[in-house]
């Protein structure tokens, strides 16, 4: 099997720890020049942006160089631009690092913040903060969790080791282990494993459950149970975009906080940190691929609405609000009355939460 050529370095440094954009331009191009190309490929850029950024060098070629507005168009060739980066609010947790030597970082990372670059979260990324935070430009994640959800990431320190720890991923390897705060329902017999086929589709939120093979496993067990609240144990063979959501909901025990199952919520104001997702990454175990170490780490985060559901339900003042405070109602208990007590940038793997 004939190997793929990599693409050559980036000739432009990082941005506030985020990679500048790499295009390469296919092989079947009917286009007479590379900036036709990138205005017809880069929708999202808005009307001018293309052309402004050619006419003031921003988009280079491989000898870093500025590629003129009117160089032909040539099947396979790299350029690269830093795209502007969008205004974001920043995600107030820290990202702590659990362990970290020559080959990997493992980080605990926050409810709110991405993992990688994606969207409208670039630089308030955990990649990008440890990036600028530890000095390691060459830093790459080699699996992600939703931005929703909190715990551990495991990120390679050498782009020419982040292969063999994808691997471990792709090849079922890691143990990874969940917890996750849902509803308690005595009728449900736990515990039970889960096997479903979901599918994810393009520009819309939710995943869904549809008639299939399989493709989903998660290993549901309660933990313990108080007050109508349930701590669970979950453990995905597979990682499906959303998996452990999908499932939960599934069993009628939404994990408590998710805005997505079993409806979607409407969209929160940007900067709203509050009543995050029940949803915790709290171990992971492998065999490191190039020293042979055996691993198993630990995340030091708690699930607030299982330690203090007062405190997680207490919702804040809304930007903009009225200065009220409402609070969410434990599962199982009426309700109070008020008077009663652009990017072509690089893309993301799956994550099961």
């Amino acid at each position: 099997m004939r190997r793929r050529t990599p693409p050559p370095p980036a000739p432009l440094p990082q941005r506030e720890g985020v990679d500048p954009v790499r295009v390469r331009l296919p092989a079947d191009g009917v286009w007479a020049t590379v900036r036709e190309h990138l205005v017809e490929r880069l929708t999202g850029a808005g009307p001018g942006m293309i052309e402004s950024m050619f006419a003031a060098g921003l988009v280079v070629g491989a000898d870093g160089r500025a590629v003129p507005p009117d160089a032909p168009y040539r099947p396979g060739m790299y350029v690269w631009f830093h795209r502007e980066l969008p205004a974001e609010v920043p995600v107030p947790f820290p990202v702590e690092v659990v362990y970290r030597d020559e080959h990997i970082v493992v980080a605990d990372k926050p409810h709110f913040l991405a993992t990688t670059p994606r969207g409208m979260h670039v630089a308030e990324t955990a990649l990008a903060r440890l990036r600028r935070e530890l000095g390691i430009p060459a830093l790459t994640a080699a699996h992600r969790l939703d931005r929703l959800t909190a715990g551990l990431v495991l990120f390679t320190v050498r782009p020419e080791e982040r292969g063999a720890y994808q691997t471990l991923f792709r090849d079922r390897r890691v143990r990874k282990e969940y917890e996750a705060v849902a509803p308690y329902d005595p009728a449900l017999a736990l515990p039970r494993t889960v096997r479903s086929r979901i599918v994810k589709e393009r520009g819309v939120q939710a995943a869904r459950e549809v008639a299939g093979e399989p493709n989903a496993e998660t290993h549901v067990e309660l933990a313990e149970h108080r007050a109508g609240l349930g701590r669970y144990r979950l453990v995905p063979t597979t990682g499906q975009t959303h998996q452990l959501r999908v499932h939960l909901n599934a069993l009628g025990i939404p994990i408590l906080g998710d805005p997505l199952y079993p409806e979607v919520a409407a969209p929160e104001p940007p900067g709203t940190f509050r009543r995050p997702l029940q949803l915790l990454a709290r171990t992971l175990e492998f065999t490191d691929p190039v020293t042979g170490a055996d691993h198993t780490f630990t995340s030091a985060r708690e699930l607030h609405a299982w330690t203090s559901y007062e405190t997680w339900a207490a919702e804040a003042q809304p930007p903009g609000g009225t200065g009220l405070t409402r609070r969410a109602t434990r599962p199982g208990a009426a309700a109070r009355s008020p008077g009663g007590g652009w990017a072509a940038g690089s893309p993301e793997g799956s994550g099961a939460g």
